[in-house]
């Protein structure tokens, strides 16, 4: 599951670094990319959107920003 994230606060490049650290620590997170205003995030398989949301809401809200939205990202398959 990938989810996309939209974050407020997010204005300079420390940010952007807090912020990729905060998701790491957030469990059963593979993978992540990290932009100033917004996120692109790949769960592990079977993750719980609402409870996985919840808890990146709450990593990112304790290095001071604030997530406004979350959606799920389509499946990508492999490109040949």
């Amino acid at each position: 599951m990938r989810l996309a994230l939209t974050i407020d606060g997010m204005l300079a490049v420390h940010a952007r670094h807090a912020v990729m650290t905060a998701l790491g620590g957030v469990p059963g997170i593979e993978a992540a990319e990290v932009e100033l205003g917004a996120a692109e995030v790949t769960c592990a398989v079977g993750a719980d959107p609402t409870t996985t949301a919840a808890a990146l809401r709450t990593a990112i809200a304790a290095v001071g920003c604030t997530v406004t939205d979350v959606k799920i990202l389509p499946r990508q398959l492999p490109t040949l």
